[in-house]
Parts: C-alpha cells; sequence; structure tokens
C-alpha cells in the first residue's frame, strides 16, 4: 500500500491559503520528560465528507468518525496530549475544515484543534486530509493529507496522528508501525504460543504460526517483509526467517546446535545469533543471505541476547562471564568487550535505543523489573514496578518502551508499554496473552 501526498489534487486545499506553520521546537528525551506535566488538550471533531459515499470500508460519514476515533486513541496513548472527541464535541461542516470556529473552542479550554474531510474518489480510493490548528494563536499549524484505498483508511488515520504528535513535540513518529509477539494459550505447564502480528495499537491481529511449534523472541526486518524468530519445530531451538508474504520460512544456520536470541542488524543484512556449543554459549553473526558464521564472543559461560547500536557499529549483550548476568558492549567485530552494568542483582535482555543514546534491560533483582541506562552504564533508572516485567523493546521514536508483564501464580502474560519517564504504563490489547514483543520501524 501507498501513502500519497493528497492536496496536490484536492480542491478543498487549493482553495485554502497556505497558512503560517508554527516551527516545532527541537527537543530530546530531557525536554519531553518536561513536557509532561503541560499536558495540552486537542478537539477531535468527527472528519467530514462533502458527499456520503459507500466504500468497501464502510461509508465515507463513518469512516470519519472512526478515523477521528483512531487519531484521538493514538494522541491519548502518548502520555503527553488530552483529546477531546469525537463523541461529545460539536460536529463540523466541509466548510468549516478550513475555516475553524476558534471562538467556540476556546470557550471550551481547547489548546489545539483536529479537523479533517474524508472524500471518495472515482478511482475508488479515499482522499483524507486532516488539519491541525492552534486555539490560542488562532492560525493552522499543519496540514498533511493521503490517498488510500479504502482497507487502509486506519494507516491514514495513524499517518495523520504521526504529523501532529511530531509537529507538537519535535519527535519522530510512531504510531504507524507493527508489533510482532507470542500469543499465549492455555495452562500454565502446556502453554501454546504462536507467532503473532499486529499494529501499534493492537488492531489488525493476525496469527503467523499455527502453534504446533513453540514460537520464541520474533523480530520485524527493518522492511516488515519478514520476521526473525526462535522455533521448536523439530524440538531444538533453532532460528528462522519467516517471509510473511509467501509464508515460508528458512533456517538461519544448519547446525544441530541450539540457537537463540536472534536479531537484525540495522540494515537488516546481518543476523546477529547466539550458539551453544560443547556447554559454552557464544555470540555469532551470518549474513542474511547465509554463508559462514563468525564467532564475536569466546570466554568461557553464557553469551547471549545481542543487539545492535543504530549505526551497527557497536552490539549490547549480555553475558555471566563474571559470576553472574551483567550487560557488556562491544564493537560489531567482537572487539572492544567491555562491562557497563555494575547494580546488585542480574541483568538481561538488553536492547539499544534507536536514538542511540540508551539500552534498555530487565533488571533481576528479587522482581524482574525494566530500566534504562545510558550506553556507558550510568544513569540508571527502573521504570516499572511489578513482580515480573521482561524483555524491552523500543518504539521506532525512542520514546517508548514495551514489555511483557507476568502474573505471580497463574503465569498469565500480557504485552504493557512505559514510556522513558517510567509514566504512562498502559497495557496492549490482545486477543490472547501476549509476550515477547517486538517493535518494528516506521512504516514507509
Amino acid at each position: 500500500m501507498a501513502l500519497s501526498s493528497a492536496f496536490a489534487s484536492s480542491a478543498l486545499a487549493q482553495e485554502t491559503p497556505q497558512a503560517a506553520v508554527t516551527a516545532a521546537p527541537q527537543s530530546g528525551p530531557e525536554q519531553v520528560i518536561s513536557e509532561v506535566n503541560n499536558i495540552r488538550s486537542i478537539a477531535i471533531p468527527a472528519l467530514v465528507t462533502p458527499q456520503k459515499s459507500s466504500t468497501p470500508a464502510g461509508d465515507t460519514e463513518m469512516l470519519g468518525r472512526q478515523i477521528s476515533e483512531v487519531i484521538a486513541a493514538n494522541l491519548r496513548a502518548s502520555g503527553l496530549f488530552k483529546p477531546v472527541g469525537p463523541a461529545g464535541v460539536k460536529a463540523i461542516s466541509y466548510a468549516e475544515v478550513t475555516s475553524p470556529q476558534f471562538a467556540h473552542w476556546q470557550g471550551k479550554n481547547i489548546d489545539q484543534l483536529i479537523q479533517g474531510f474524508i472524500r471518495a474518489e472515482a478511482d475508488g480510493k479515499l482522499t483524507i486530509g486532516c488539519y491541525l490548528y492552534d486555539v490560542t494563536f488562532q492560525n493552522e499549524v499543519t496540514r498533511k493529507g493521503f490517498q488510500v484505498d479504502p482497507a487502509d483508511w486506519r494507516r491514514a488515520a495513524h499517518k495523520c496522528a504521526d504529523s501532529i504528535y511530531s509537529k507538537l513535540t519535535g519527535e519522530s513518529p510512531f504510531f504507524d508501525s507493527r508489533i510482532a509477539y507470542i500469543a499465549e494459550t492455555g495452562p500454565k505447564n502446556a502453554r501454546v504460543k504462536r507467532l503473532a502480528i499486529m499494529d501499534s495499537d493492537g488492531a489488525n491481529h493476525r496469527f503467523i504460526t499455527n502453534g504446533r511449534s513453540t514460537a520464541l523472541t520474533p523480530r520485524f526486518s527493518p522492511n516488515y517483509k519478514s520476521i526473525l524468530y526462535l522455533s521448536y519445530v523439530d524440538g531444538n531451538p533453532r532460528i528462522y526467517v519467516y517471509d510473511i508474504e509467501s509464508g515460508t520460512q528458512n533456517l538461519v544456520v544448519q547446525s544441530n546446535n541450539p540457537t537463540f536470541a536472534p536479531r537484525w542488524s540495522p540494515d537488516g543484512q546481518t543476523i546477529l545469533y547466539s550458539m551453544a556449543v560443547a556447554g559454552n554459549t557464544d555470540i555469532y553473526k551470518v549474513p542474511v543471505t547465509g554463508g559462514t558464521p563468525v564467532r564475536l564472543t569466546s570466554s568461557p559461560g553464557i553469551d547471549v541476547g545481542g543487539s545492535f547500536s543504530p549505526d551497527g557499529k557497536q552490539i549490547v549483550f549480555e553475558s555471566d562471564r563474571s559470576g553472574n548476568q551483567q550487560i557488556y558492549v562491544m564493537n560489531s567485530d567482537g572487539s572492544g568487550q567491555k562491562r557497563i552494568s555494575f547494580g546488585s542483582g542480574r541483568y538481561a535482555t538488553p536492547e539499544w535505543s534507536p536514538r542511540g543514546d540508551l539500552i534498555a534491560y530487565t533488571r533481576i533483582a528479587g522482581d524482574f523489573r525494566v530500566g534504562t541506562m545510558r550506553t556507558d552504564g550510568t544513569r540508571e533508572r527502573l521504570l516499572t514496578n511489578s513482580w515480573q516485567d521482561e524483555a524491552p523493546t523500543w518504539a521506532p521514536n525512542g520514546r517508548v518502551i514495551q514489555f511483557f508483564r507476568t502474573e505471580r501464580n497463574n503465569g498469565k502474560t500480557s504485552i504493557w508499554q512505559v514510556d522513558i519517564t517510567g509514566q504512562n504504563e498502559r497495557q496492549l490489547p490482545t486477543p490472547e496473552n501476549g509476550s515477547d514483543p517486538a517493535w518494528g520501524p516506521v512504516r514507509p
């Protein structure tokens, strides 16, 4: 599916003079943290349609309301905004899309206003436009338009929310992305674990494997065409690359030794993994097209859980070479290995942030908690406080961390997310219990 700018052909947009656009502030994590307690209210009326038209996804009037609901849910989930609508706010006219009634919204203590339209085209596509206004200054902040097939209306809603999020925060977006995870069913001692994928908000859920073989630790390829994961197809843990379009899969390494903990390089050309040989586990890498694996670690003990830095030059991993699990970093050729975690307890499942500035991890000291540290091991910060939270994965913009939580006694698992301030913790809806989430990049 292609999302394209629609305003070049949008009569509504052409009739509207280009309003001044407020430059978004350039902010890093520290600035965003300071903004959490300054949540802005945003009114989001239902998108209007110039003419109610039937489409394979429903009529345009209904879709306009659903698109506004998705935008509101996205922005609410970020924890940085307080959206209201589309239910309970004033409906707008088509002409009002580009001529907001600012006085009305000022009277409602609204900071920003999102208005838009949806129009069915003769070629079967939908044109969807969204506009962001600053109510206080009574000006247009940004506008975006998309032409999509009717089945992809949710992606247009996510793209609209992404553009507004970026404009208001100065950060990269993350709503139009996907998550791979392990769907779990059945009792604690006979759990069925299937590979599944879904949109970042839990919509468009889809099972990939049938559960006959246990699946673990999935990772989307950077181009979303395949998934790297661990499977017990033949009873042994081995790593496969699953092609989503064809439904076929291939072994990463032809070896009888157990292989696990797979990760992609940022360019999708290399696969990082761990392999146990004669009681010793080390980290290897191999081209995605196959070839001879390169061994990166050789210390006695268990080296596992490698994760590339965003530039592909470094790898973070966990090792018990010092006596218990700690976090180490090394260059991508295996040189320069050094320990960076020195706190009490154990450290596991390190994952490098897409920003490059932080490493997320599981801290095991009685309970399992998710935290972050700088890449030199300083500024540790624990973000969760439950019985068992583990396996962090980063949102594409490095602003939010997803993980899974296990309930005490019954072993039920669920997927949660929290932002890097440790606030806005919330559960992601899944049709089954869920574990091992892996957040993919923003879709093109």
